[in-house]
């Protein structure tokens, strides 16, 4: 497994060995003492797995008190993955990170409890999976328009299909004019 540090603090990329033949191909896609040694060791609670059309874009989203620390992968189709740094005391505030995670190359983006986080669908349909290190807690859950020019993430769509939430999600200047970060 190949592990690459990103521009952006807390953000690994993570290549694993894929073994393939004529029969199809087989990943290990977590396993607790190598991802420990590769600096990922907090306790995985949840997992998730999401199926989404060509075009749909979900985030970027984050939990205020309870921030979640993410492993995702793709196993069928491709996404564009964004993690982006919203901690104002971190040395990479304000960068994202944006990679394509397929079906192929089988890589795994890793981020720590305290960024947001998006996708958008590149293939007909996508199955996405998260391991998460907190639960899912929907009254601490915060949105961050998908377009912010503050973070200026450059996405492979133009015109995405956002659900009701993430149309509606406040801007970054809007976020720390409230105070709701």
């Amino acid at each position: 497994m190949e592990v690459i540090t990103t521009p952006v603090k807390g953000v690994l990329l993570i290549k694993p060995k894929v073994w393939g033949d004529a029969r199809g191909y087989f990943v290990e896609t977590w396993q607790k003492k190598r991802y420990e040694e590769a600096g990922i060791s907090l306790p995985f609670v949840q997992d998730n797995h999401s199926k989404s059309s060509y075009g749909v874009l979900r985030g970027l989203h984050f939990q205020k008190k309870h921030p979640q620390g993410k492993l995702v992968s793709v196993s069928l189709g491709s996404v564009f993955d964004v993690a982006v740094d919203i901690r104002p005391d971190s040395p990479s505030f304000g960068k994202w990170f944006g990679v394509e995670l397929t079906q192929e190359n089988q890589w795994q983006l890793w981020l720590e409890p305290g960024l947001a986080h998006g996708f958008c669908v590149t293939s007909e349909t996508a199955h996405f999976h998260y391991k998460c290190t907190d639960y899912y807690a929907p009254d601490d859950e915060g949105s961050i328009l998908w377009n912010d020019p503050f973070f200026a993430v450059e996405w492979p769509v133009k015109n995405p299909l956002l659900s009701a939430k993430d149309k509606v999600a406040p801007s970054w200047a809007e976020l720390t004019k409230q105070n709701t970060i």
